[in-house]
């Protein structure tokens, strides 16, 4: 894979970094140095790329840029608590669970539940997206109130389904697997893809970044895979979207616009909140 990234004069050490650790992932990073990097900058290089600024690393197209930017989870991390989080209640991240998030997305999920004190391993397939995972990462170490908070996770640059099956392979298991699919909107009658008519910027470059091919990946193939190695399971849908891979869930947490789908082993089921 190749990749551009464009970055200001004196982050060339920072780019530098980030093409060798890239390298290591099997991508060729293309730097190219300009003086300026905003609005108008983007708007005149719409193809997708890397950009490296005051911000840190983001991914930029079609004149938008976007990072799963950790710092600006803070003001929410201090307001989270287990009466508002239903996330958290439902993953019982209060009693500090070994807990595997499969889908990382921007990682926002994972930076909550680490936030009550579980212990996230978080894992991403994507290169380009793992690298802003990293910057991410790096840059929280860097505040003191997220700073022990992200001491609670550790960033696995893997395919889940391989990691998942390599796990149950060694015997290995974790208290919970959270799965929250890339593109979980289907029709609950007709059983059809549904398009959302307006996504965030963050969500319409990730979509770019990675397209669906074929069929959309639901994340059905990895239920089964979750619940071999963990003793419990929850899922993240949309309030109305059909269940992951048409299996009922044993409980359920509704929330207005999605809800978490919960599956456990028999040890598990006494747990229920």
């Amino acid at each position: 894979m190749q990749f551009q990234c464009w970055y200001l004069p004196e982050y060339v050490a920072d780019v530098t970094r980030l093409q060798a650790r890239l390298a290591e992932l099997n991508v060729h990073l293309n730097l190219a140095e300009t003086e300026k990097i905003n609005a108008k900058f983007l708007r005149q290089h719409p193809d997708m790329a890397l950009v490296f600024d005051e911000d840190g690393l983001s991914l930029s197209a079609e004149g938008m840029k976007m990072q799963p930017n950790w710092l600006a989870e803070v003001p929410r991390l201090k307001r989270a608590g287990l009466k508002t989080e239903m996330l958290a209640r439902a993953c019982q991240c209060n009693e500090k669970p070994k807990l595997l998030d499969a889908t990382a997305g921007l990682g926002h999920d994972s930076l909550l539940m680490a936030r009550f004190g579980a212990q996230v391993t978080l894992v991403e397939r994507h290169p380009i997206l793992f690298a802003l995972l990293e910057d991410s990462y790096r840059m929280a170490l860097q505040d003191s109130y997220l700073a022990p908070i992200v001491a609670n996770i550790c960033l696995v640059y893997a395919d889940s389904t391989e990691y998942l099956q390599q796990l149950q392979n060694t015997q290995q298991s974790f208290d919970v697997v959270y799965l929250d699919p890339m593109f979980p909107q289907r029709d609950q009658n007709q059983n059809a893809i549904k398009k959302q008519a307006q996504v965030k910027k963050q969500m319409q470059l990730l979509h770019m970044l990675l397209p669906e091919h074929g069929e959309m990946d639901l994340g059905d193939h990895l239920l089964d895979l979750a619940k071999a190695i963990a003793k419990k399971v929850i899922v993240k849908r949309p309030r109305h979207a059909v269940f992951l891979n048409q299996v009922a869930p044993q409980h359920q947490w509704l929330g207005d616009a999605c809800r978490f789908d919960g599956y456990f082993n028999h040890q598990a089921e006494k747990d229920l909140c």
